[in-house]
């Protein structure tokens, strides 16, 4: 099978290629991923008004970036230590109903942070638990979700499936950070995280009307055999090991960036919450611009030529948010940094989704969601204490240093990022 994405689409089918049939929105075309993408519009914008709104509560209750880091660290330990059994539940059993539990799980985490805040709870064990909570849900969410898009969606728009969840997810990063500027501005906390509460019920609605074309078939082997089965499968297709080892440490100084938000609008830019709310939100649309270009270069450009140059691009933006000063710049490096880790994430995932077999798609997914969600959350906290006892600025431009230093490496080896023929996809 020819190794470029939408090679199965050939000219001669006779298909016309219309908007959703073959264009930049084909994967919206098939019923159950249209119903699913706009509920989870819905809810992701739930989610990012209520990441925003806590970030900013952290910052201003406890005066310290290292917790801002550790808070947002807390909500996706869950995802590094139980993703890997998660993502064999998912090869495993019904992807579905694992979402629907992950959407239960997260709503009652996001009530009771917002029970938390009406009662002024800010006792920073509750805080950390009731998000801990949280990040169970999103553990068990991450690969069903991930490894549920080829079961929903026919293999040649997979990459459309996961550039448009990924605009889908970024438009909500838009859009929900300038809500909750507002409800900061205008009201408390506690409604950002009721409003997440709520949406979260879309999603489980959507999950009733959706039939996947197939179902996992159970299976009565090991849990940790399973476990093991998918790092074994990951060592022994290197170019999988080599990926996501460069990835890590990319998501680590790199992608973890976010977090320094609230202390450089603060502490260096000398703005409030409104400020704080454009900047998250720029960042969102570079996101969103980010996974539509992304849809867009894959036809003409291979995915290892996309992740080279995302790492050096996100190296340059942080180094230029390091050291720019006026707000319109800085709103333009955020949206610089957030076009291009969009654009290696994306590229990377596709990679890994479209060149593994169908049955370790959940556990080849859970890898690449320790890395970029996990690994750059950890980073997040080792950039954020830097912050305190340097300067943000200095985290910002460490990260952007050792971005581009990657970025050197593999475009020296592009071996290390899959360039090369061993990567071939493989047939459903």
């Amino acid at each position: 099978m020819d190794s470029q994405p939408g090679a199965g689409r050939q000219a001669g089918e006779g298909a016309r290629r219309t908007l959703f049939h073959g264009g930049v929105l084909s994967a919206l075309g098939h019923r159950d991923y249209a119903i699913l993408w706009t509920s989870e519009l819905f809810s992701n914008v739930g989610t990012w008004v209520q990441t925003a709104a806590l970030l900013w509560l952290i910052k201003n209750v406890l005066h310290s970036n290292s917790w801002v880091g550790t808070v947002n660290l807390v909500n996706f330990v869950p995802v590094m230590f139980l993703v890997p059994f998660t993502g064999t539940l998912a090869d495993r059993y019904d992807r579905r109903a694992l979402l629907i539990l992950s959407e239960v799980i997260m709503m009652a985490g996001a009530f009771a942070l917002a029970v938390a805040a009406s009662f002024s709870v800010d006792n920073k064990a509750v805080i950390l638990i009731t998000v801990g909570v949280i990040g169970v849900g999103v553990a068990i969410s991450f690969p069903a979700w991930e490894s549920l898009l080829p079961d929903i969606v026919p293999r040649e728009d997979v990459l459309n499936a996961i550039a448009l969840s990924s605009a889908q997810w970024n438009a909500a990063r838009l859009v929900g950070p300038l809500i909750a500027a507002a409800i900061l501005a205008f009201s408390s906390p506690a409604v950002a995280f009721y409003i997440n509460a709520v949406t979260f019920g879309f999603v489980i609605v959507a999950l009733f009307f959706i039939r996947p074309q197939r179902v996992p078939e159970p299976t009565e082997e090991r849990m940790m055999h399973g476990v093991l089965d998918g790092f074994a499968y990951a060592w022994d297709n290197r170019w999988m090991t080599y990926l996501l080892s460069v990835l890590s440490v990319v998501a680590f100084f790199g992608m973890s960036y976010i977090v320094l938000i609230p202390g450089l609008v603060q502490d260096v830019l000398h703005r409030g919450s409104s400020a704080y709310g454009v900047l998250l939100a720029t960042t969102g649309l570079g996101a969103i611009v980010g996974s539509l270009l992304v849809s867009y270069l894959i036809r003409f450009v291979k995915e290892p030529a996309l992740i080279q140059g995302s790492f050096l691009s996100l190296g340059i933006m942080l180094v230029a948010f390091a050291l720019f000063r006026p707000f319109l710049l800085s709103c333009i490096a955020s949206f610089g940094c957030a076009v291009s880790f969009i654009i290696a994430g994306s590229a990377a995932n596709a990679m890994l989704l479209n060149r593994s077999t169908r049955d370790m798609r959940g556990r080849v997914s859970s890898l690449f969601i320790i890395v970029y969600v996990g690994i750059s959350a950890i980073g997040g906290v080792f950039l954020a204490y830097l912050s305190d006892v340097r300067s943000v600025p200095f985290s910002l431009a460490l990260g952007g240093a050792v971005c581009i230093g990657v970025a050197a490496l593999v475009i020296t080896f592009p071996r290390l990022v899959g360039g090369d023929s061993t990567t071939e996809a493989v047939t459903l």
